[in-house]
């Protein structure tokens, strides 16, 4: 099942991109993930693949198909939810990963474009698509916990800067980010939604100190930044001194609706693996095996199908709310039972890391050890629970 429209402008998109697709294709590249090109090719020179990727993130750029979904005057298309929708069909139909700007154009950009001043859309976001400027996300704190709002960051004005003392922890990619956007507070006495403020701080040669966390999965996408006295401008700081919360809160929108219309592409490529891997190893006629993957796949389906009620709702200006809870709570809790059957169909063989330096994992283990990670990240399965049950059910608000 695809997007399709009544007036053909949907499908003059999905005719103009297969016909792009079919000539700037690079094989070498196909089947790779976001942070694959991210870690092992954009980031790494060395890299066999990196001709390859040079050559496809300049014609990306060229076809103003990098963050298309801003307006043109920042170097984008100006494309709606639909049209996002269908580029990311046309993509994944072409087993081709697009060239993203990260957490710049998924995180950061949209608060910009919401809360930024002309003088501030005009600065910060065309450096994001020339990919001059890769940002993280600080806005975890060790002692905050789930609290966002919690923040002890410090935040004090001196002179036109804003200089930046405190602690982050679970950044994605910090170590391959040259910007961190995060939450500070900048005015201590005023209540605890109040006095925040959301600055882009440059990381390099900056007070900024990065560690690595390496997961139980071996990776080291996760890090932890000890901040003393970095330093910004206050020309850095969107939607104004202690005005933080609502671009906070464009933030957190943007990653749950994003992620809500599309996730099912990913995973109907996850399951059609697992098929084969089941096939490989002759557990393809195990009828409980059989039953597991029937399972999935009408997971797979209905997720599908509620990411076409939140692309809806998006398309009609609406905004990320409880179908985004729900979407994330579906999408969760499947691909944590999906590692575990991923586990039962390997059998003793899912036991035994392969042999290699470092800690290498199959392709399956790493499935499920992260898994259970994204029950937890972006808001717990508990707290999705929750909002469901009051905002969509209308259930009396637990104690």
């Amino acid at each position: 099942m695809t997007i399709d429209s009544g007036d053909g402008r949907l499908d003059r998109l999905r005719a103009e991109l297969r016909e792009w697709l079919g000539e700037h294709r690079r094989p070498s590249l196909a089947g790779m993930g976001e942070y694959d090109l991210e870690r092992e090719v954009w980031r790494n020179p060395e890299s066999p693949l990196h001709d390859d990727f040079q050559a496809f993130e300049q014609a990306s750029l060229a076809a103003r198909l990098v963050c298309p979904q801003w307006p043109a005057e920042y170097g984008g298309r100006g494309l709606g939810e639909l049209e996002m929708a269908v580029l990311a069909e046309e993509f994944a139909r072409a087993g081709m990963p697009r060239v993203t700007r990260g957490m710049g154009e998924r995180l950061a950009g949209p608060a910009i474009l919401a809360h930024g001043t002309p003088e501030q859309r005009a600065y910060f976001l065309p450096r994001v698509v020339s990919g001059q400027d890769r940002y993280c996300q600080g806005f975890s704190e060790p002692d905050a916990g789930s609290d966002l709002a919690a923040v002890t960051t410090r935040g004090v004005v001196a002179g036109d800067e804003i200089v930046i003392t405190g602690q982050k922890i679970w950044t994605s990619r910090a170590h391959l980010a040259d910007t961190l956007f995060l939450l500070c507070r900048t005015d201590p006495a005023a209540p605890k939604h109040k006095g925040i403020s959301y600055v882009l701080v440059p990381m390099k040669d900056n007070g900024i100190t990065v560690t690595s966390l390496v997961t139980m999965s071996g990776e080291d996408a996760f890090c932890q930044e000890y901040i003393d006295g970095a330093r910004a401008p206050l020309f850095n700081v969107i939607g104004g001194l202690n005005n933080g919360w609502r671009a906070a809160m464009t933030t957190l929108g943007s990653e749950r609706g994003a992620v809500a219309a599309v996730q099912h592409l990913e995973y109907e490529e996850e399951w059609r693996a697992l098929v084969a891997r089941a096939r490989e190893l002759g557990r393809d006629t195990d009828p409980l095996v059989r039953q597991d993957l029937a399972w999935a796949y009408c997971q797979v389906h209905v997720m599908k199908a509620t990411g076409r009620r939140v692309l809806a709702s998006l398309a009609a200006g609406g905004r990320p709310g409880a179908e985004a809870s729900l979407t994330k709570l579906v999408w969760s809790e499947y691909h944590r039972r999906l590692g575990e059957i991923a586990m039962e169909i390997e059998g003793a063989e899912g036991l035994v890391r392969p042999p290699g330096e470092g800690y290498p994992l199959t392709r399956w283990q790493k499935t499920f050890l992260t898994s259970r990670a994204e029950t937890i990240f972006a808001g717990t399965s508990e707290v999705q629970r929750r909002i469901v049950a009051e905002r969509v059910l209308g259930l009396p608000k637990s104690s």
